[in-house]
């Protein structure tokens, strides 16, 4: 059951956590979250905080919007206010690769830029695609990657195989802050057809689903709600693989040293 904490919880909240994950979106985390018990929901700044136990591992949760200087301040404030062993930066991704299917999970080894800056990952884990798993190197952009062309051409320049807005920025405030860090994200859109150029303007930066932006799309083009209906089936798979593999992940990280 989740609570909506008082406007005071930043600091009833401020207590330490084994895993802290950091999402871009709500509806990345909704199914990992109602596996959770106890759950607090607060804002502190600017962000959307959710804490609980997932079985006796105590979890922090921040969703800090789409973009990279998002991500980067959620993470700090996460660090900030409840001091994880851990943080996996979580949500979903675009697969840059054929063969790719939604609801497949991508574990980083590599973080790169397009720009080169690259993070290492030392994770011991090796893909395995018949179970639908992919460990390689994935790329953070700063923007939404909606084209197949663009994404083969980002495959090619980069040799990544996957595709996101925020992970390079929460693996280099780890980093710096010297904090045990993963990187686990679910395919939510592959290279079967290009992204509806709708999809730009439905969500917000913070997260929030745009409600006139639905309409405007709609009134624009009445065939959008068919990839409107598309999107949210990929996302319910998407966040429902998440959800079964972050089961594993948390459980073996709380268990290491």
């Amino acid at each position: 059951m989740t609570e909506q904490a008082s406007p005071s919880a930043a600091e009833s909240n401020a207590v330490k956590a084994d895993i802290g994950l950091v999402c871009a979106l709500p509806m990345e985390l909704s199914d990992f979250i109602s596996r959770c018990a106890k759950v607090k929901t607060y804002t502190g700044g600017k962000f959307t905080f959710r804490g609980g136990f997932y079985g006796q591992i105590r979890v922090a949760i921040v969703e800090s919007g789409m973009g990279a200087e998002r991500a980067a301040r959620a993470t700090e404030a996460l660090l900030d206010a409840h001091a994880p062993r851990w943080i996996v930066s979580t949500g979903f991704c675009g697969a840059l690769v054929s063969g790719m299917q939604i609801g497949q999970i991508v574990v980083a080894n590599q973080i790169t830029t397009p720009t080169g800056d690259e993070r290492i990952v030392d994770i011991g884990m090796t893909s395995d695609e018949k179970r639908g798993l992919y460990v390689g190197r994935t790329l953070t952009v700063d923007h939404m990657v909606r084209s197949i062309a663009e994404k083969k051409a980002l495959a090619e320049q980069t040799g990544a195989i996957a595709v996101d807005m925020e992970t390079h920025a929460v693996a280099t405030v780890c980093r710096d802050r010297k904090t045990r860090f993963i990187a686990v994200r679910a395919v939510s859109d592959d290279l079967s057809a290009d992204l509806p150029v709708e999809v730009q303007s439905l969500v917000g930066e913070t997260g929030a689903v745009r409600i006139g932006a639905v309409v405007g799309a709609l009134w624009n083009r009445f065939d959008s709600y068919k990839d409107m209906w598309r999107l949210r089936e990929h996302a319910m798979t998407a966040g429902e693989k998440l959800a079964s593999f972050l089961d594993g992940v948390v459980k073996q990280l709380h268990s290491s040293k």
